[in-house]
């Protein structure tokens, strides 16, 4: 190709983008766990919850919100990046009126694909349940703006989707014996969750998705919980690593038959265990001192129990990979958010954040 033709279709590509962000910003949904909850849980009796200083002290408020994240977490740096601000969590009565078109966050700490994951966190908000809340929501917009132009507006919107690490953590290894581990061989387990998952997401294209973004599970042996109780010498633990790499892939092949099945680019898989590897694997390279230790916490590696007034805390999160035992610290989900918007192909499949707003501007 003609070098000048090739910087004339860059320069294009980066025309449409930077028209969009003076357009209106496009609706934005987020449904999953603890990685992407914005505070949905602070409205529920359950005590998977963050809603207690250190939490937020990085967070433009300085006060915990309900993000399990120091400062902003994955959500909020995707809409500040497409030009909209952090959707609110759908259960803030706060959300209504005007602020119903930004868009709605229905994440909650402690799900999974299955209902019986997190079941001892007793109140929050399952998968199924999230998708009532957005046929919910989509009434309340109707009402505002009419069936049309809501329908639009869903179809128009971007979503984001993390499930599944809390079905292995959370369940399939919470305890030895679990119910789960008793009733499938791992090598059964992880088909059977991505077919629950399956599921799931054709329920949310059913209800006018067409934009989705779909992580995979980070490395789920090598965060601090779990190097505080399964490691020695700082290697991760074996069979958490074992079961990402089976559902990882799995998950890679579920999107890519599911948008085959529909005939069009809906899915889009999120490589967040290799974003995640980058730089726990060379943490220097990225500016952290450390990818092993959370910044607050207590015990080996601050990974034990959660965080609270009483916990150790760093003075300077930014160099720490991980903020509590599970969650990363929001330097490390400003890392991934990088990856999402302008990610090669082994990062986001098939195609990253950047060119989907391109690529819907110019449609």
């Amino acid at each position: 190709m003609d070098v000048s033709l090739f910087l004339c279709a860059i320069f294009l590509v980066l025309g449409q983008f930077g028209s969009l962000t003076q357009a209106a910003p496009r609706a934005f949904f987020v449904f999953g766990d603890s990685l992407v909850d914005s505070g949905n849980n602070n409205f529920l009796a359950t005590t998977a919850r963050a809603d207690a200083y250190p939490y937020g002290i990085d967070h433009p408020s300085h006060q915990a919100t309900g993000r399990f994240s120091n400062g902003y977490n994955i959500p909020d740096l995707i809409s500040l990046r497409i030009g909209s601000e952090p959707t609110l969590p759908y259960l803030n009565p706060q959300l209504n009126g005007q602020k119903l078109l930004i868009g709605a966050n229905f994440a909650s700490a402690g799900i999974g694909i299955l209902n019986d994951t997190g079941v001892q966190f007793v109140n929050i908000i399952r998968a199924t349940q999230q998708l009532q809340y957005f046929e919910q929501y989509q009434q309340r917009v109707s009402a505002l703006i009419g069936p049309e132009q809501t329908e639009k507006l869903i179809n128009d919107a971007l979503v984001l989707v993390t499930l599944g690490g809390n079905d292995f953590v959370n369940n399939y290894y919470l305890v030895p014996f679990s119910a789960r581990s008793r009733q499938y061989s791992l090598q059964d387990y992880v088909p059977f969750i991505i077919s629950e998952y399956r599921k799931i997401l054709l329920r949310l294209h059913g209800l006018g998705a067409r934009r989705v973004l779909v992580t995979g599970t980070g490395p789920l042996g090598c965060v601090p919980a779990e190097l505080a109780q399964h490691s020695r010498n700082g290697e991760c633990a074996s069979e958490l690593q074992k079961a990402a790499d089976m559902y990882n892939p799995q998950l890679d092949d579920m999107l890519r038959s599911l948008n085959e099945e529909l005939g069009q680019h809906v899915f889009v898989g999120v490589n967040t265990r290799k974003m995640h590897n980058d730089f726990m694997r060379d943490p220097a390279a990225f500016g952290f001192v450390t990818s092993k230790v959370a910044c607050c916490g207590q015990g080996p590696y601050n990974g034990l129990g959660l965080c609270t007034p009483m916990s150790n805390l760093c003075p300077n999160r930014d160099i720490y990979a991980f903020w509590d035992a599970f969650h990363p610290s929001e330097r490390a989900n400003r890392l991934i958010v990088d990856q999402i918007m302008i990610g090669a192909t082994e990062y986001m499949n098939p195609m990253n954040l950047s060119t989907i707003l391109a690529l819907d501007t110019n449609n």
